[in-house]
């Protein structure tokens, strides 16, 4: 008995603070965060969102690249040097060698330059979009996450409860076997349940160490998870506005956005690979200086490619695979997100109507049932069977309506996140 008044006590500091019965951590100051200031740290802190944006800044970084024109070519030539005669004497000017300053430049015809340009701010615009559906997601697993964590924390406060009014039972069932009013058999089935009450709410503990982590490597607070605490409540049950039209909500949403961006990018890609059957030029001027008596000469040259072995068929048949493929994951990404907006608002309509039914009907009669089966208990009008079955359904009860606000809770936040607009 002092053993299972301990543990109460140690489960009663628990529900508390949870991780304040963690070794080496007694000292340690509890991270109560509400769900906006997790918030917070997620878009400051998440590993996914920095990777997207590292993306987004090489996606502008191509684009300089993209836009930069071709750099001109400088070639010294020195020819006509004699091995018998050698180069003579004199200054340098005045050697016996042929010396050529040339310079050559490569004119880009097609708008070349400007196909680039434009490919690589469509493939910037995708990245920059990316950036906001890898937000987005990360949005909808931390409202998951935070709101398993509360969900942890409130369990474990019901089992201490459960744990202590089991206790409380077993003394009065205790005094009751002394008195002879209750045989032993039912008072060792009494012991039993509150044995099992103790199990749940070591179960219950595990559980908020299982959230506290996830919800830790999400917000990067890692060597902190012990001290994670949610400290929002739970949303209250609203009309949600499902009635939205879904396309618009698709039109709108970063994933969507990020793959039209790119089939923008590979038709502009297409055009680019056709631009290349429209021939560069390269035109040189170039200065000839021999030390004979005359003068300096001058000279300009123009080259271009005769296509006779490659007339870029293969590059072309390549870019317009790639629109293909682009249109596809266009297909793929609406049908997906079309999808998953159905199931999200599927999700909270089931669970505000399942939170509804457990608020207003279950939760009030089970424990009308409860308390009836222990005054009934306590003046010997029922068994110890039916006073623990009776027990075993109002902490049922109470736990399925726990969940349910969990899910409602979940299945609104991500509804909320999924038809707002994209957060530039």
């Amino acid at each position: 008995m002092k053993q299972l008044l301990t543990f109460v006590v140690a489960l009663s500091l628990v529900s508390v603070w949870p991780a304040a019965a963690q070794p080496n951590t007694q000292t340690l100051e509890p991270l109560s965060l509400t769900l906006q200031q997790a918030e917070t740290r997620l878009l400051q802190r998440n590993r996914d969102i920095q990777s997207a944006q590292r993306a987004v800044q090489g996606a502008q970084a191509a684009g300089l690249s993209a836009s930069a024109r071709p750099n001109p070519q400088i070639s010294i030539n020195s020819v006509s040097i004699s091995p018998q005669h050698g180069i003579g004497a004199g200054n340098p000017g005045d050697k016996r060698i042929d010396t050529t300053f040339r310079v050559d430049e490569l004119i880009e015809r097609g708008d070349k330059r400007g196909l680039r340009m434009r490919a690589a701010q469509q493939l910037a615009q995708a990245s920059q979009a990316d950036l906001g559906d890898t937000t987005r997601q990360a949005r909808v697993a931390l409202a998951g996450t935070y709101y398993d964590l509360l969900f942890a924390q409130r369990k474990m406060r019901l089992m201490v409860d459960t744990s202590q009014l089991a206790e409380a039972a077993q003394a009065k069932a205790s005094l009751r076997l002394k008195a002879g009013d209750l045989a032993a058999s039912e008072v060792a089935r009494i012991e039993v349940d509150t044995l099992h009450t103790e199990n749940d709410a070591q179960q219950a503990y595990a559980d908020i160490a299982t959230a506290q982590l996830a919800l830790a490597y999400l917000i990067s607070a890692d060597d902190a998870a012990a001290r994670l605490r949610a400290v929002s409540d739970w949303p209250a049950l609203t009309d949600a506005d499902t009635g939205l039209a879904l396309e618009t909500l698709i039109a709108r949403r970063p994933d969507m956005r990020a793959a039209q961006a790119r089939l923008d990018a590979a038709r502009t890609q297409r055009d680019l690979a056709r631009a290349q059957r429209t021939r560069d030029i390269s035109v040189g001027a170039q200065l000839e200086h021999y030390p004979s008596g005359t003068d300096n000469s001058v000279g300009v040259g123009v080259s271009f490619p005769l296509f006779l072995g490659n007339d870029y068929a293969g590059d072309i048949r390549s870019a317009e695979v790639a629109v293909d493929a682009a249109q596809d994951a266009v297909a793929r990404t609406h049908a997906q997100a079309l999808g998953e907006l159905n199931a999200i608002r599927n999700a909270l309509q089931v669970s505000a109507a399942r939170l509804q039914r457990y608020q207003t009907g279950l939760i009030p009669a089970a424990r009308r049932a409860a308390d009836a089966a222990e005054f009934a208990f306590a003046h010997g009008a029922i068994s110890a069977v039916d006073v623990l079955d009776a027990r075993r359904v109002w902490r049922s009860i109470q736990l399925e309506a726990l969940s349910a606000q969990a899910d409602y809770a979940k299945a609104l936040a991500s509804w909320h996140i999924n038809i707002q607009p994209e957060q530039e």
